[in-house]
C-alpha cells in the first residue's frame, strides 16, 4: 500500500502481509476528521427529525415523563 493513496496519512503500520494495521495523521488533520464525522452525525439527526412537529416546553416535558 503506498501512502499517497492515503491524503492525511502520513505514515502506515503494516504487518508482515503487508495489510495496513494503524495510520499516523497529523493532530490537526485528525481534529478535522472527528469535526466532519460530528457534522455529519447532525446532518443525519437532523434530517430524520425533519417532518416532525416541534413541541413546546411544556409539551416536550410531558413527553419525556411518559
Amino acid at each position: 500500500m503506498q501512502a499517497n493513496k492515503y491524503p492525511f496519512a502520513q505514515e502506515l503500520i503494516t504487518d508482515i502481509q503487508g495489510n495496513i494495521r494503524k495510520v499516523v495523521i497529523d493532530f490537526q488533520d485528525y481534529l478535522r476528521l472527528l469535526e466532519a464525522l460530528e457534522d455529519e452525525g447532525l446532518i443525519l439527526a437532523m434530517k430524520e427529525v425533519e417532518n416532525e412537529t416541534p413541541l413546546n416546553l411544556d409539551a416536550a416535558l410531558a413527553e419525556l415523563e411518559k
